[in-house]
């Protein structure tokens, strides 16, 4: 198969294949001879388009042609526009009556369970980490030095071949030989063994916020923060604080208690302006963080969890036209799989719901959800308008260069990450998700400040799609590569812990490329499997600065 219509309604065939000029393609009793050459995860129309006319992809309304195109012709920039159907509440025409028709099975997962950390407020973790969070970016400087001199010595550093390669090229040049001759070592040293094996690692939240900014700003980071230190992956924190910033330790705290009022892991509190010297400070806070990492290893142990225990964050990045093909729906999968087992997911990146605004609404299980999605859609878009842009310019030159030409197709092959189960809960940013099923969390399409945001809404695991390959990872969640095409997978094999290309190639159904996520899934949050994004050790963490600088 050479091509691949999406939906009854569209009038754009996708290339599965590169296509040469002169050369005829048959698709479900038509013909079509093509006027261009068209790479693969590109489209073309199967008529001909006037100026103005409208095309459709899976099914909604993704762009408009702005210049005269033949069927067969390459739609890309040059002749196709950004365009998307308004949205509204009339579009709520079932609410919780929605028909999910495209229940899936999940009898095979019914008895299933991962070995997770089990924590005072019911929540279960797929992994053990010890944090350190500092209030302000004035604090960054104690929190490398705390970085500096933990990392290692607890057994949490990684040697680093290109470190290794470095010191052979200065040893090198130091004896007058030629640096070009110096080869990259096959592996690494060793890694020293952990001073404590229940405890994964410890993590450094450095940001460059909590001063300086507004109040909504900083009260955004606090709640961002609360959800990390109170995450079910995180098993005791260490706070540094200067004491005179906006991001004050007590609204923390509230946060904290508002979102786990049992809390009762170890939670250490060093407020530099209360103390004599840097040097005590830190030597406090030195000592006190081992002895925390002390008690939490002796009490921590995994325990078998149901997979209604699961939270699982929906990403992509680095997507590219196979992504809404293969990737995405299969990530898809899993999450209506989650729906049917009364697990949770999070399908986040609101400019990548632009354009299938109706769908979602349809799907919202209330008129209240439906309404807050609208509202925050258009608040978002408007404070994009102000600053001079749009959700239209969302597709990166990585996304148009592999087929991404609006942020209509776009949108739609993003949001097929979130299957087809009903909608139970609206997010705005850093609110928690607590309801079984599917919910709507509004973060950046920015790849880190989404991923970001999810794990301080308490996701405890995270599928990403990528279509060009992307290291992106998270401190405390751990974040399962999945590429959409194989050629992605074995170039970038290194980031890409799955490849869903087996749906491209025709070897594996959407269905059952799901199935077998899911079960990467379950090895992952036991332990089992480490993701590629945690063995290179990529924490990314930016928070999301919604307002003004002061």
């Amino acid at each position: 198969m050479k091509v691949l219509q999406l939906d009854p309604r569209d009038n754009v065939l996708v290339a599965l294949t590169d296509l040469s000029q002169g050369e005829t393609v048959s698709h479900e009793g038509g013909s079509y001879t093509l006027a261009t050459d068209v790479a693969a995860k590109h489209k073309f129309p199967i008529t001909d388009l006037a100026v103005g006319d409208e095309v459709f992809q899976f099914g909604v309304l993704v762009g408009r042609a702005t210049q005269p195109v033949a069927q067969g012709e390459l739609l890309h920039t040059h002749n196709l526009e950004h365009a998307s159907a308004a949205f509204g509440i009339d579009d709520l025409d079932q609410g919780a009556s929605y028909d999910w028709q495209t229940r899936p099975d999940a009898t095979a997962f019914e008895q299933a369970t991962f070995d997770g950390y089990h924590r005072e407020d019911g929540q279960v973790g797929t992994a053990n980490y010890w944090l350190v969070i500092p209030m302000v970016f004035c604090e960054n400087r104690n929190l490398k030095i705390l970085e500096e001199s933990l990392v290692n010595a607890l057994g949490y550093g990684k040697a680093s071949p290109y470190a290794n390669f470095a010191q052979s090229i200065i040893t090198t040049h130091l004896r007058g030989d030629d640096v070009d001759a110096v080869e990259f070592p096959d592996s690494p040293d060793s890694s020293p063994d952990r001073v404590f094996p229940h405890i994964d690692g410890i993590k450094f939240l450095r940001h460059s916020a909590g001063c300086g900014s507004d109040r909504g700003d900083s009260d955004a980071l606090c709640a961002l923060l609360a959800g990390y230190a109170t995450h079910p992956n995180v098993a005791g924190v260490t706070v540094l604080s200067l004491g005179c910033q906006h991001a004050q330790v007590s609204i923390l705290k509230d946060f904290m208690q508002q979102r786990c009022p049992e809390y009762s892991r170890p939670l250490l509190v060093f407020e530099q302006q209360q103390y004599p010297s840097e040097k005590k400070l830190l030597e406090d806070a030195i000592r006190a963080t081992f002895q925390g990492m002390a008690q939490a290893d002796a009490t921590s142990q995994r325990q078998p969890a149901p997979l209604s225990k699961l939270t699982i964050g929906l990403e992509c990045g680095g997507s590219d036209g196979f992504s809404g093909l293969s990737a995405n729906p299969a990530i898809g999968h899993v999450s209506d799989l989650m729906s049917v087992l009364g697990g949770r997911s999070v399908l986040s990146e609101f400019p990548e719901l632009c354009g299938v605004e109706g769908e979602m609404i349809k799907r919202c299980q209330s008129k209240d959800l439906a309404e807050k999605f609208i509202t925050i859609m258009r608040a978002y878009n408007a404070r994009a308008n102000e600053v001079g842009s749009d959700f239209s310019t969302n597709p990166s030159p990585g996304n148009i260069k592999d087929g991404l030409i609006t942020d209509a197709i776009k949108s739609a092959g993003a949001a097929r990450k979130g299957g087809t189960a009903p909608i139970v809960d609206v997010l705005d940013y850093t609110e928690p998700c607590t309801k079984p099923g599917l919910s709507l969390l509004c973060t950046p399409g920015n790849d880190v400040e989404s991923t970001t945001a999810m794990a301080g809404s308490w996701c405890n695991i995270m599928l990403f799609s990528t279509g060009l390959g992307t290291p992106t990872g998270n401190p405390v969640c751990p974040v399962i590569k999945v590429a959409s095409n194989t050629q992605t997978a074995t170039q970038h094999s290194d980031l890409i812990d799955y490849d869903a290309g087996v749906v491209i190639d025709g070897s594996q159904s959407i269905g059952t490329a799901g199935e077998n996520l899911l079960h990467l899934i379950i090895e992952t949050a036991s332990g089992r499997y480490t993701p590629k994004a945690v063995q290179l050790g990529q924490d990314d963490f930016i928070p999301w600065k919604r307002g003004v600088s002061l």
